[in-house]
């Protein structure tokens, strides 16, 4: 077990199975010393966990939780393709989606919920620039959908 993984299970946190892709794309890809994943929805065990928009149907507190299980796995993905995660030498940047009602406006305090979770996990290596956006509507209903982009130590 990384020691990345290791932190995840004394957070009460496992890595999960990446998500197949919903389209054509896939879910990281690696080029040179970096990985770009894909969006990350808030899937659980296949299913998207809740749908609607935030600030209407959906709680900030809740799509914070939602964003936390975006980066989650996000870090799946970049599992895939990097093989350890103990490879990552920083998250570079985190661009979260937030599907909002129309006068919702507490985006960055949404995706708060990725870029806390890669911060507890990864510690100094999980500080990210970061871009929050709302959007009118998400793949499937999502309140939210996080991205990230790491690099990866040269071994």
């Amino acid at each position: 077990m990384s020691a990345v993984e290791a932190k995840l299970a004394e957070l009460g946190l496992t890595l999960p199975e990446v998500v197949p892709p919903l389209a054509a794309y896939q879910p990281a890809v690696r080029s040179g010393v970096y990985v770009y994943t894909s969006g990350q929805l808030p899937m659980v065990d296949g299913k998207l966990a809740v749908t609607g928009k935030v600030g209407a149907e959906v709680t900030p507190e809740v799509a914070k939780e939602l964003a936390a299980t975006c980066a989650l796995n996000a870090l799946a993905a970049v599992k895939s393709v990097a093989g350890d995660l103990d490879r990552v030498a920083r998250v570079v940047k985190v661009v979260g989606f937030v599907a909002s009602a129309a006068d919702f406006t507490g985006q960055p305090a949404v995706v708060n919920g990725a870029s806390e979770l890669l911060g507890a996990v990864l510690g100094d290596k999980g500080v990210h620039a970061r871009s929050a956006v709302g959007v009118a509507v998400l793949p499937l209903d999502s309140p939210v959908e996080v991205e990230i982009q790491v690099e990866l130590t040269e071994a």
